[in-house]
């Protein structure tokens, strides 16, 4: 442990309950995505096992813990503690369960899967298939006009990556049958055969992380842009995942994060609505900022900093404390 480190936990004790005094405390709500076992060279940013412990472990010595639903209870009852935090992750990544959970356990915490249903026991996130094309491309550069993206270079990890992103953006807004034509496109051009089928959780690995005391969340059933929808076909997006999760786990599922989450752009006030009318009671968007009394449950704002020093990302995490009028829809 560096010096930084060991300062961050007193720093962030200190620092949080003053900010977020006993009148007004103020809820954070971190978003994870994939807990890698080691690094991904085309993510170095994204936390692996070793980073994600180190980060915990400042967590469980700096936080009051909460799941997303005790949370907003108790932001809604105005009884949340100062320095109450929640750790959520999205979409339902196998690594969640096999790397992840562990080291919750390890430092006593509990967290919020959010969990798109459609693609459990061996399906595959559309942006998954599109990192995994680039990935296994064994080109030094691809054609992409197609998709008026031009001609990329494949020769670095950098470039990779810089190609990955080009793409990611370009098929994002795209409706699912497009995002799956674009996919399949794809493939042939970056001439990859066969795509992973192992990254997603299974059912029987959803189960076993309610069972260790998580909370299990709706993240719709194929993760599209809600406001690309019809009302009826978001509808059935919110009620037939819940439904799917609701099966695994025996249990009721009420907390909610929108996809992709950015609010009026992702989802609307027809979807907060929604949700309240389905009978969820709370969701999150990816707006960043923090959460206090008398703010929309049904829009919880969440930040993740990136910094890899535990001091720097301490303060930036400080820094977004002062960030309480987040974007709403």
């Amino acid at each position: 442990m560096t010096w930084s480190d060991a300062l961050a936990a007193p720093l962030n004790r200190s620092a949080f309950a003053l900010l977020g005094g006993a009148r007004s405390p103020r809820l954070s709500i971190l978003i994870f995505h994939r807990v890698h076992a080691s690094t991904d060279a085309l993510f170095p940013g994204e936390p692996d096992a070793t980073r994600f412990d180190r980060l915990m472990r400042m967590v469980a010595r700096s936080f009051r813990v909460l799941t997303l639903g005790d949370a907003a209870a108790r932001l809604a009852s105005d009884t949340l503690e100062p320095r109450s935090l929640v750790i959520t992750f999205d979409d339902g990544y196998a690594d969640n369960a096999d790397v992840a959970l562990p080291i919750l356990q390890r430092h006593g915490l509990s967290a919020t899967f959010f969990v798109s249903t459609g693609f459990l026991d061996g399906g595959r996130m559309w942006n998954d298939s599109i990192i995994e094309c680039i990935r296994g491309c064994r080109r030094d550069a691809i054609d992409l006009s197609e998709f008026g993206l031009g001609r990329h270079a494949l020769a670095s990890v950098e470039q990779r990556r810089s190609c990955i992103e080009a793409l990611l953006s370009h098929i994002k807004y795209l409706d699912l049958p497009g995002r799956e034509a674009a996919v399949r496109r794809l493939q042939e051009a970056a001439a990859v055969d066969v795509l992973p089928t192992e990254l997603m959780m299974r059912g029987d690995q959803v189960r076993a992380l309610y069972g260790a005391g998580m909370e299990i969340g709706a993240h719709t059933v194929n993760h599209p842009i809600l406001t690309s929808l019809g009302a009826c076909d978001a509808e059935r997006e919110l009620t037939d995942g819940r439904a799917r999760l609701q099966q695994i786990i025996d249990a009721p599922v009420d907390v909610l994060a929108y996809p992709n989450g950015k609010p009026n752009r992702d989802y609307d006030r027809s979807h907060v609505a929604m949700a309240q009318r389905l009978g969820f009671r709370a969701a999150v968007s990816t707006a960043p900022g923090v959460a206090r009394h008398g703010d929309d449950v049904f829009q919880l704002p969440r930040f993740t900093p990136w910094d890899r020093s535990l001091l720097a990302w301490s303060a930036r995490l400080l820094l977004n404390q002062r960030t309480t009028r987040f974007d709403r829809a």
